[in-house]
Formats: C-alpha cells, sequence, structure tokens
C-alpha cells in the first residue's frame, strides 16, 4: 500500500527555508493566483490523469514525462504530475520545467520559500519511488528503551566524517526533579542555540551546534509539570534542563525514544517544528502595518537569535500556508526595552497587510486570544559576524527594517569596539515609515545611531532624500569612521530593492564578508 502524504505543512522533511538570494516572480494570468489553484485542487478534477489510482514510480517511467504537457517530477520520493499546476507557479513554467522528469528535491530547497509541495501538489500525486529508502544501521538499536545510557546512532558516524565533535546526553534525579544534560563540547553555545518543547508525553530538546541540529526526542516515562528551566554554561557547552516530577518517585528510566532521537543531522535536512501561541495583542503602527504580540505556550523554551526568523502558519481554505518574519522588540526606546529572556514568553512581529493578499488578511482577522503556529528559528545571519565590528550600516525599504530592529538594539548595547550605526530607510510616502519617532528619539539618544529617510513619492514640502536605492546615494551614505574600519553592511527588502542594492555594493568595491542579506 502507497503512503500517502497528509495535508500539511511542512510534511516530512519539507522544511522551506530563506535562502542567500532572491527567487524571481512571473506575472501570473487573470485566475491564475493560489486561492485559485487551491479551488481547483477541491473541485473534484481528475489532476493526475490516472483516475485515482497511485503507482510505484521506476527511474525510467518518471524519465518519460519531461514535456510540459505531460512533466512529473519526484520530490522527497514521491512524484507528482505538475502539468495542470504549470500556469499557477510564481517562479514561472520554465523554473518547474528544470526539473521535468527528475528527482527535483535539491532544486525545490534551493529556491521555494514556502510553498507546501505536499499540500499544493496533494491532488497532483502520481504516486512513490519504486526504490525505498535503506533503514539506518542502528534503527532497531534507537528502539530500545532508554535507561540513562547512551543508545548508538548515526551521530558519532556523521560527526566523524563532517560535522563539529560529537554532542550526547545524560540524566540523572532526586526526589523531585529530573535534570537532562546536553553536552555539545562546543563554547558558542547560549540560550537562543536551544529549543525545548513539552506536548503531552513527548520531550523534545533541539540544541543548533554550528551548522548542525542535535535532537533529543523522548516520550517521558512519567508525568512532569508544565514549567521547567533552561541553563547554559557557555564556556563548556553545557546546557541543563530541569524537569520538575509530578509525582515523587523514582524513575527507571527517562522514556522511550521517539523519531530521529538521538540524531545529528545537517540542519538544512531537518523539518521545521512548530507549537501553538496565543496571540495577545495587535496595535496599529502605520495606515497598514501591525505590530502582533504572541505568547508561548508554558511548556516552551524558545529565544529567536539576532537577525533569524520564525514562520507562522495558519489554515487558509482547508490547507496550511506558512510565511516566514523576523520577531522585534516590542519597541525601540529604552522605557520599552523588551524582557530580558528567558523569563519573557512573548515573540512580536511588524507585518503589513496586504488587503488583495492570501496570508496577511487571515493574520489580521485573529482575535485576541486565538493561536497561531510558530516555528522554529531559521536563519543564517551570526553574531559572530559583529565581532570588533566599528562601523554598522543598515539598508532597509518598507518592512525590511523588521531583521534591523535586534541588529540595531544588539549593536548598540553588545559591541564595544562600535563607533557608529547608521541606518537608510527606504520607504514610498512619510506614512509608510515604520517607527519614525522612535528612530528620531533614539538618534538624539544615542550620538553612535543616524537614520536618513528616502522617500520615493515624497510631499512638495518634504526636505528628505527621495528616490530610489542608487550608487549616488550609497557611496555619500556608505562614509567609515575611519579608513581602516571593519564594516558591515546589512540589507533587508523587497527582492528587487536587495539584489540591486547588493549589485551597487560589489561595485563600490565592498566585499561578500562586509554585506550580509536578509532576503525570505
Amino acid at each position: 500500500m502507497l503512503n500517502v502524504p497528509s495535508q500539511s505543512f511542512p510534511g516530512p522533511r519539507s522544511q522551506q527555508r530563506v535562502a542567500s538570494g532572491g527567487r524571481s516572480k512571473v506575472p501570473l494570468k487573470q485566475g491564475r493566483s493560489l486561492m485559485d489553484w487551491i479551488r481547483l485542487t477541491k473541485s473534484g478534477k481528475d489532476l493526475t490523469g490516472l483516475k485515482g489510482r497511485l503507482i510505484e514510480v521506476t527511474e525510467e517511467e518518471l524519465k518519460k514525462h519531461n514535456k510540459k504537457d505531460d512533466c512529473w517530477i519526484c520530490i522527497r520520493g514521491f512524484v507528482y504530475n505538475v502539468s495542470p499546476y504549470m500556469e499557477y507557479h510564481p517562479g514561472g513554467e520554465e523554473e518547474l520545467m528544470r526539473a521535468a522528469g527528475s528527482d527535483g528535491t535539491d532544486l525545490f530547497d534551493q529556491v521555494h520559500r514556502w510553498v507546501n509541495y505536499e499540500s499544493m501538489l496533494k491532488e497532483c500525486l502520481v504516486g512513490r519511488m519504486a526504490i525505498k529508502p535503506a533503514l539506518p544501521k542502528d534503527y532497531r538499536e534507537e528502539k530500545k528503551v532508554l535507561n540513562g545510557m547512551l543508545p548508538k546512532s548515526q551521530v558519532t558516524d556523521t560527526l566523524a566524517r563532517e560535522g563539529p565533535s560529537s554532542p550526547s546526553y545524560d540524566w540523572f534525579q532526586t526526589d523531585s526533579l529530573v535534570t537532562i544534560v546536553v553536552y555539545t563540547k562546543q563554547k558558542d553555545i547560549n540560550l537562543g542555540s536551544i529549543t525545548v518543547d513539552h506536548q503531552g508525553d513527548s520531550f523534545r530538546v533541539e540544541t543548533i551546534i554550528k551548522d548542525y541540529s542535535y535532537l533529543i526526542h523522548i516520550g517521558l516515562s512519567h508525568e512532569i509539570q508544565e514549567d521547567f528551566s533552561v541553563q547554559v554554561v557557555e564556556n563548556v557547552g553545557k546546557i541543563e534542563i530541569v524537569l520538575k516530577k509530578k509525582e515523587s518517585t523514582t524513575w527507571k528510566s527517562l522514556g522511550c525514544p521517539l523519531e530521529n532521537h538521538n540524531s545529528l543531522l545537517p540542519k538544512k535536512d531537518t523539518d521545521l517544528y512548530y507549537r501553538k501561541c496565543q496571540l495577545i495583542s495587535k496595535e496599529d503602527v502605520t495606515h497598514d502595518t501591525k505590530l502582533f504580540s504572541v505568547m508561548l505556550p508554558p511548556s516552551t523554551h524558545l529565544q529567536v537569535p539576532v537577525g533569524q526568523h520564525v514562520y507562522l502558519k495558519l489554515t487558509i481554505a482547508g490547507t496550511e500556508i506558512v510565511k516566514p518574519y523576523t520577531p522585534v522588540s516590542d519597541s525601540l526606546v529604552p522605557e520599552f526595552k523588551e524582557p530580558v529572556f528567558p523569563n519573557s514568553k512573548y515573540i512580536y512581529f511588524l507585518v503589513k497587510i496586504y488587503p488583495a493578499g492570501l496570508f496577511t488578511p487571515e493574520l489580521d482577522l485573529l482575535q485576541i486570544g486565538d493561536y497561531v503556529s510558530v516555528s522554529n528559528p531559521e536563519g543564517s545571519f551570526k553574531i559572530s559576524q559583529f565581532q570588533e565590528m566599528e562601523d554598522l550600516f543598515l539598508l532597509a525599504a518598507g518592512t525590511g527594517f523588521t531583521p534591523m530592529v535586534k541588529v540595531l538594539h544588539y549593536a548598540l548595547t553588545g559591541i564595544p569596539s562600535l563607533r557608529k550605526v547608521k541606518l537608510m530607510f527606504f520607504n514610498k510616502t512619510e506614512d509608510d515609515i515604520i517607527w519614525r519617532s522612535q528612530l528620531e528619539k533614539l538618534a538624539l539618544k544615542d550620538k553612535r545611531f543616524d537614520v536618513e529617510f528616502v522617500l520615493s513619492a515624497p510631499p512638495s514640502e518634504w526636505s528628505g532624500k527621495q528616490g530610489y536605492i542608487s550608487p549616488a546615494l550609497l557611496s555619500e551614505f556608505l562614509k567609515k569612521s575611519l579608513e581602516k574600519s571593519k564594516v558591515l553592511i546589512c540589507i533587508c527588502g523587497p527582492t528587487p530593492f536587495t539584489e540591486q542594492g547588493m549589485k551597487f555594493l560589489h561595485d563600490l568595491n565592498f566585499s561578500k564578508d562586509e554585506i550580509h542579506s536578509f532576503t525570505a
């Protein structure tokens, strides 16, 4: 029997990544929007050409279906007839044809941001590839009940070949507490490196070690209380998670291993994991942008590192859709400073509402007390890029300002070598400028910070800069405090803005190491 993937996002191993470069979209014909495609998939029309049958597909058979009107693509072992989807694909038909008649998994991971292939293409499912993946060598070993001894896993073999030093874990107990200790053997571990979730009897600890994910995933043998504590000893990379027993009884084992327990995998190959967060508040910031505040469950520890994003997930017309958003502070000015983790359970998002969009109007319809699913943090930005930095330049357009909020706060409070921070903020009109008064107040309060607003449609009385990103604007803006100052330039905005800005920066002889683009 074929195992049909469920209608959820993302399914096994189908995490969506924010890539290092933008993806070009093509104009779609009238009636070819995402909502139109969802309607078509629910119409009952046979989109596979197989009249509801599911088949096992050999490599030879897959290769035969490589034309626009007969295009099959394999993604993670499942084969889809994407011919009906051609005209609905935002990246254009040519992008899909690059994978025609072949395994398109790698291409999919490179260029897609939020498309849920399992849900979007469910009605296009032809079947499964005939070759079945082998079980890992230690599969039977991993099924044994945990007793405090470390079971063998793929960790050691993987790390010996290409990863960091092999992490491990142990546990011990008192009458009232159970302590799980993770030994990462890395010195750059902090509270933002670890995410902990307790749902039902499932206890999940994910630790990010360089570009790898080390997972502890256990069905606990006894009940615990909701709240727990997480501590990190940074100089040795040791993590301690202290659980409170519901009953003062001796545990004979920690529990049973669940999926991917005690595994270390490249981060890019792991699944996104979600927890439901409650909407606590939303308030207007501009005429079309709002500040949303959500509260993490009491049984979750999650701290989003500076410069990283999460995915928000909603069910729309029966299909789960996700979008990436970078959390911000609740304010820029000190009197409203964001609470210090780990005590804070709140995450803030600045979201522009697009009335004709699919996702943001649904997000805006949420009432206080409703829930939205929030993923683990993602992103390539590393705090180490700030090391010994002296001049920080931020280039933002519209809601591309969001990753700059925590970057700005961290730079002004946590970098002793910093001489100046400059923000050039591009918008269409004055009404579009997010947190203008707060930015101006921050510039008055901290002499290292300066902000310049650039409008593309300014009023007649506007005395500031106007136009679009250009070499002339940048060359004047990007003046170092000293000739040999160590510089970092961060840029974020719509894809054309970011791509053009990156080109101008390279033309101005800034190196790759001096530039970080946030793209989503």
